[in-house]
């Protein structure tokens, strides 16, 4: 952009400077466009995060209901209740690592034999761990574990987590518009140089600082609405999947009784988490 400022001055200074006026009408109206494309482009890329960000934090509060339901809803089925409650961390980490295309194995130790080599064919692994939860369930109903009013309640809990899962898919998989990346570098380019080119008229040799700083802010403010397009992605904007999974194993672990708990994820260098 330096580049581009200073060209910009040198055509004012040495080529159009004793011939006609750059109107400064022209850099008023594209900054003021500019400003109104950005501010839409970025409120478009925050509701992309915000709504991944509720998605999951409906995650916390249904996991939480649907381990408490287990627990104490379910009679003289403990290891079957276990096994789905240990399932249900494993679904977490499986969804948390296709979202963010990793290879995390974490919920490995969650299944047991038979459940690994039921969903090994599985492409949407996180989905096969459903599927076995619902059978799950209809057992304990056959087995008279669970009324049917209280089937219906924690069958109504995985059709959230079906839900939560399929959201969490569409904004994985859902691309945002190259275009307005583009047209807004564009945009930001042109005025720029306009500007450059007007405000060499009076300023001088210094157009070229004053052009570049203005530049560097509507570049900046674009570049921080982009960094939350994806908002799965295991960088500083994105949401912190791994202390948000985290912290249901641990509340769930806890509910259980269990000895041994991880600990939580802490803060990169106090800043923030991923």
């Amino acid at each position: 952009m330096i580049a581009s400022c200073t060209v910009a001055y040198f055509v004012r200074a040495y080529l159009i400077a004793h011939h006609f006026e750059i109107p400064s009408i022209i850099p008023t109206v594209l900054g003021t466009a500019i400003a109104f494309f950005i501010g839409f482009n970025n409120n478009q890329a925050y509701d992309r995060w915000w709504e991944a960000r509720k998605v999951w934090g409906a995650l916390v509060n249904d996991s939480r209901s649907y381990t408490r339901a287990l627990l104490n809803y379910v009679d003289g089925e403990d290891d079957c209740v276990r096994r789905m409650i240990y399932r249900h961390i494993a679904f977490l980490y499986a969804l948390k690592a296709s979202l963010r295309g990793t290879v995390d194995e974490i919920y490995i130790k969650y299944l047991t034999e038979e459940d690994l080599k039921e969903i090994e064919n599985h492409k949407n692994t996180h989905n096969a761990i459903l599927n076995i939860q619902s059978r799950d369930l209809q057992k304990l109903s056959k087995a008279n574990a669970i009324d049917g009013f209280r089937f219906m309640e924690i069958n109504e809990m995985l059709v959230r987590f079906s839900d939560s899962m399929g959201m969490s898919e569409r904004i994985k998989n859902t691309i945002f518009p190259t275009t307005y990346s583009y047209l807004t570098k564009v945009f930001i380019w042109l005025f720029v140089v306009t500007f450059t080119l007007v405000i060499s008229q009076s300023a001088g040799v210094a157009s070229i600082f004053l052009g570049w700083l203005i530049g560097f802010v509507f570049v900046s403010t674009q570049i921080n609405g982009m960094s939350l397009i994806d908002p799965f992605e295991s960088n500083s904007a994105g949401v912190p999947l791994n202390q948000i999974t985290r912290t249901i194993e641990i509340n769930l672990l806890q509910m259980l009784g269990d000895d041994e708990i991880p600990e939580p994820v802490k803060p990169i260098n106090d800043e923030y988490v991923l």
